[in-house]
């Protein structure tokens, strides 16, 4: 690799994951994500020798993990901690893009994918959406929660905030997630006290 290379490969990826977040992974061709990331077409190939699935696999990685490291943070001070986080980072990616922009993780996710297949980006999206799970369900665990019903808030937590986006971006209005944040933290309150 050339000198920058790493430094090169982590803003396609990156500007991969902001693509797909904005117009979904069958509406956006290698050729655009390169653009976007400003990188030759080339050194995307050169890095993604397997193409768009193997870049969009790793823009799906990447955005997982940039919110999981922010999770880990957060929760250290409790799960209602993290929770306003969560909400927080999601409140901020979708009004500095004016609407525009939402979760890659779940644009990757709701794609149909070719009949009998599971195309890496989609098992990565799902290994994404179990490690935010497992996050927040041991953070709910440690402070309280009964095991069963940790798991089950943890889903429900992911869920609704990723759905809660959708109807952001659909709505044009951040409306959505502050009612979901309010209930959201009704229910974590309730679970940690318990």
């Amino acid at each position: 690799m050339t000198k920058g290379g790493p430094q090169a490969r982590q803003r396609i990826v990156a500007g991969a994951a902001d693509m797909i977040s904005r117009r979904g992974l069958n509406a956006t061709s290698i050729r655009e994500m390169a653009k976007h990331a400003e990188a030759p077409l080339g050194s995307t190939y050169h890095y993604f020798p397997e193409g768009k699935q193997q870049l969009a696999t790793e823009a799906v990685r990447y955005a997982g993990e940039t919110i999981a490291r922010m999770l880990r943070k957060e929760l250290e001070a409790g799960p209602v901690a993290g929770l306003r986080a969560f909400l927080g980072l999601w409140r901020t990616i979708v009004i500095d893009a004016d609407f525009r922009a939402g979760c890659p993780v779940l644009a990757v996710s709701i794609e149909e994918p070719p009949p009998g297949e599971i195309p890496p980006a989609l098992a990565a999206a799902a290994a994404v959406f179990d490690d935010w799970e497992n996050l927040l369900a041991a953070s709910l665990r440690e402070h309280g929660a009964a095991p069963g019903q940790a798991e089950q808030l943890a889903t429900l937590t992911v869920a609704a905030v990723e759905g809660t986006v959708a109807m952001c971006r659909a709505k044009r209005s951040i409306e959505p997630l502050d009612r979901t944040a309010e209930q959201l933290q009704a229910l974590i309150a309730g679970a940690i006290k318990g």
